[in-house]
């Protein structure tokens, strides 16, 4: 097994990218601690990796307040004995499509800054554990807005290209310390939409097109990407558990392009 003994920490570990990717760490043999603020779709997910014969906790815990997360760091640490890799999945609630002229300076900048203040404190509250064992793995997620350019998504392509600078920049100052940044950089994936914030948008946005969100993101993805074809969930998960293993031990500071080819490095 890729994790065997490592202890991971999901943060948006009920969502449909954190769900995913805490399955695909405990089916490789890591301890899956699952954090998130809603109790309900944590449990859902420590109940499946359960009856798959794995091992799953869960807390309720606000990645934007410094406190609830620096304190679940330490219980999970002096619990488990280390927190050997962290993943921040949380996903915030945005709208997307509205011009410059209407958007609000609020909603621009509100989001940039709890993207930042999520990936800041949850970085900070794991590294502080990894770098005293001398090894560890931080995971973000971005999304090809990072780099793309088009209207209707300034302030999460702004955020998205943070969390990539932060990556890279967080990679250089933890690596002496043996700690490896790694950012995930899938594109949409319409097998994510049921369980992800994202459904309910990209729904709103298909709707005045007659069509499905699945159907919006799929006809997309056939139409951009070079592989004619969305990202699967299980394929991004999949991959997070080879990068976060030490067999990719020399990989770090990397945004690793997952979109299939809608964006092209």
């Amino acid at each position: 097994m890729l994790l065997e003994g490592k202890n991971a920490v999901i943060h948006g570990g009920g969502g449909a990218i954190g769900g995913a990717v805490a399955r695909a760490f405990a089916s490789e043999g890591a301890r899956a601690f699952l954090a998130g603020r809603t109790l309900k779709k944590l449990e859902t997910v420590a109940e499946d990796i359960r009856r798959a014969g794995g091992t799953a906790h869960v807390a309720v815990v606000d990645a934007l307040d410094p406190e609830a997360v620096q304190t679940h760091a330490d219980a999970v640490a002096a619990e488990a004995g280390s927190i050997d890799i962290v993943l921040n999945a949380i996903g915030i609630p945005h709208a997307q499509g509205i011009p410059l002229a209407d958007l609000e300076l609020s909603d621009f900048e509100d989001l940039v800054g709890a993207y930042m203040r999520a990936h800041f404190l949850i970085a900070k509250a794991s590294a502080k554990h990894m770098v005293s064992c001398g090894a560890g793995v931080i995971l973000t997620i971005s999304t090809p807005g990072a780099r793309m350019s088009g209207p209707g998504f300034l302030g999460y392509g702004v955020a998205c290209g943070a969390i990539e600078t932060f990556s890279r920049i967080l990679a250089g100052e933890l690596g002496p310390s043996g700690v490896r940044v790694i950012c995930l950089r899938p594109d949409a994936m319409p097998d994510a939409l049921a369980t992800s914030y994202t459904g309910p948008m990209f729904g709103r946005m298909a709707e005045g097109m007659g069509m499905t969100g699945e159907e919006l993101l799929t006809r997309r993805a056939e139409t951009i990407a070079l592989l004619r074809r969305a990202p699967k969930l299980k394929e991004i998960a999949d991959y997070a558990a080879f990068v976060a293993s030490d067999r990719a031990g020399a990989m770090t500071g990397a945004i690793a392009n997952l979109s299939c080819g809608s964006l092209v490095d």
